[in-house]
């Protein structure tokens, strides 16, 4: 991969063996989602967007599941005897073995690490000329964290974990995130240097650290920003915990850039969505990853867009409406009370409240289409597949079953019959 101007081999190693038996659940805890993606999924992704060029899980209990969620787009290490952080990178040692450049440490439940901060992780590493580089943090409360021990120079000298730490070094607030970037080769001939001689019984990656400042290897640390960033996924509060923080910056992140949310804390727009400017987004609204929604539009209260939807500049998509698969076009409007799945909307075209698409016949999906400068009056079912063209109007309460030509009206629904005195008689 490239850093700034420097090509340096990258690979990443995600360490996702662990039990996470806090979760209280019969699968792995980094198979659970958070925003509909899975927590090993979003820590090999973020691996990817680094631009790593190789990525090796190591997996453990319950591996298949690790495994059928991220499936061939990585590569796997077996860690059957779960001994320590140490012990996992050390299934690695034939992916690494004569390789040059650097590694990356990363934890598979630990899932809103930003990219740019561990490019700057390894930008620092390869600039600084650091054999080990670490990722840490200031608590204020340091309590179960691994304290940072630096020389007088301000080099980290080791890292001490909360069970081996003495009374001083427990007031340090300076901790370890446990995510490091390490020269490949000085790894490799340290993690034979590693002993159980704690604690715990286990192989701490930790002492890596300490190992390569004995051999006089330069070492360093880089403080993140966000302290949220580094937050790790134990049980079930904390997984909705993180889904809150990263939900706040997401939101945070298109206010930024110019769109309304008139309540962020109700609404969730997931990864990967494109807003234009100048869209104001109602309380109580969901957009699922991928969405992409233009300028100058209003959505929600109340609504859901789910993926694969486009929608265009200028769109109007109101209270209660669900959308999938929906491409809207420019000036058109789904005010209320309305499911549109797996439809194109040409432009400038109305939706009446009510509308349903009839997109699933049990067996597939078919599509709806609906021209430019429509009129769909309320209460209405498109019986997919159909066609509706453009300057058309369909009376409200139609079932609509065959294709509606350009300019036509369309009427489709039984006639009125009155009884008189019917009630009086029975």
């Amino acid at each position: 991969m490239k850093i700034g101007n420097i090509e340096e081999n990258v690979i990443t190693v995600v360490v996702a063996a662990g039990k996470g038996t806090r979760m209280k659940s019969k699968k792995s805890k980094l198979v659970h989602k958070i925003y509909g993606k899975e927590l090993v999924k979003r820590v090999t992704d973020t691996a990817k967007r680094i631009g790593s060029d190789d990525i090796i899980v190591v997996v453990g209990h319950l591996r298949e599941q690790v495994e059928d969620v991220l499936g061939d787009t990585v590569k796997y290490a077996y860690q059957d005897e779960l001994l320590g952080t140490g012990h996992a990178v050390m299934q690695v040692e034939e992916f690494l073995k004569g390789k040059t450049g650097k590694v990356v440490i990363l934890n598979g439940d630990v899932p809103i690490l930003r990219p740019e901060t561990i490019k700057n992780l390894i930008e620092k590493s390869i600039k600084n000329k650091e054999y080990a580089t670490l990722l840490t943090a200031e608590y204020e409360n340091p309590t179960g964290y691994g304290r940072i021990i630096r020389d007088v120079g301000g080099s980290v000298k080791e890292i001490v974990e909360e069970k081996d730490a003495d009374p001083f070094q427990k007031t340090i607030k300076e901790i370890n995130s446990g995510i490091y970037c390490f020269d490949i080769k000085e790894l490799l001939l340290a993690l034979k240097k590693l002993k159980p001689n704690n604690a715990q019984g286990e192989y701490y990656l930790t002492d890596v650290i300490k190992i390569m400042n004995e051999k006089g290897l330069k070492t360093g640390a880089v403080i993140v920003e966000d302290n949220t960033e580094i937050l790790g996924v134990n049980d079930r509060a904390q997984l909705e915990l993180l889904t809150r923080v990263l939900k706040m910056r997401i939101n945070s992140e298109h206010m930024k850039n110019g769109i309304t949310i008139e309540d962020a804390n109700s609404t969730y727009i997931y990864d990967d969505v494109k807003i234009g400017t100048d869209t104001v987004i109602h309380p109580n609204t969901t957009i699922c990853s991928g969405v992409t929604i233009g300028e100058n539009c209003e959505i929600g209260p109340n609504s859901y867009i789910r993926e694969g939807c486009q929608i265009a500049n200028n769109v109007k998509i109101g209270s209660f409406v669900e959308l999938k698969k929906a491409k809207i076009g420019e000036g058109s409007k789904v005010p209320h009370l309305s499911y549109i799945g797996d439809c194109e909307i040409g432009k400038n075209t109305n939706i009446g409240c009510g509308t349903i698409t009839c997109n699933y016949d049990g067996v597939n999906k078919n599509k709806t289409i609906i021209g430019n400068n429509s009129f769909i009056g309320s209460n209405v079912n498109l019986v997919a597949p159909v066609k509706v063209g453009d300057n058309t109007v369909v009376a409200a309460g139609s079932t609509i079953t065959d294709d509606v030509p350009s300019n036509a009206l369309s009427i489709a629904r039984q006639r009125q019959i009155n009884k008189d005195n019917y009630k009086k008689k029975n």
